[in-house]
């Protein structure tokens, strides 16, 4: 998926390159689920690394460039996240979700740290509108909108939008 991306992925691709029949891998629902997971995985280790090696300062920034930085460097496992949609009666198993749900968590955990004790409350809230932000922007500039639009700077105009945000809902302490 991540050379081909979601529209050219298929289950008779990977069972021929991992040497299996195709009709061993019958489930696609269940193996882009699985292979959406495991990027969310891999996005959140790209944050964390990147936190870690932030060490303080400036940390909402850190999460914004993470977003655009991960999506540039993969961008069809990026877009794949977005683009899958489950067939009709299926779920996301409980598990899966759960991992998917680490990549939230360490925003929410970061929006929690700038915000005054009484915004507390509503930091997973705010900090799915700020990735819901933070998306659209990256969506347009890797798909070349903002390029159309004249926007040179999309990086820059997401970290605006996001430090207004900030501001409204009380952010404490310095720069973000």
């Amino acid at each position: 998926m991540g050379e081909v991306g979601l529209a050219h992925f298929s289950a008779r691709e990977v069972a021929k390159r991992i040497g299996y029949a195709v009709g061993t891998v019958m489930n696609v629902d269940g193996l882009v689920m699985a292979v959406n997971t495991h990027t969310f995985a891999l996005w959140t280790q790209w944050l964390e690394a990147r936190l870690e090696a932030a060490a303080g300062a400036g940390r909402i920034d850190v999460l914004i460039e993470g977003y655009f930085g991960f999506a540039a460097a993969h961008p069809n496992l990026w877009s794949a996240i977005y683009e899958h949609r489950l067939s009709d009666g299926m779920e996301l198993p409980e598990r899966l979700a759960e991992e998917r749900g680490q990549l939230m968590q360490v925003v929410s955990r970061e929006v929690r740290a700038i915000l005054p004790q009484e915004k507390q409350d509503g930091a997973d809230r705010l900090a799915r509108s700020l990735v819901a932000t933070v998306h659209g922007h990256c969506s347009f500039a890797l798909g070349g909108s903002f390029a159309l639009m004249g926007e040179t700077n999309p990086l820059e105009l997401a970290r605006d939008r996001v430090t207004e945000i900030l501001a409204a809902n009380g952010r404490i302490g310095g720069p973000s």
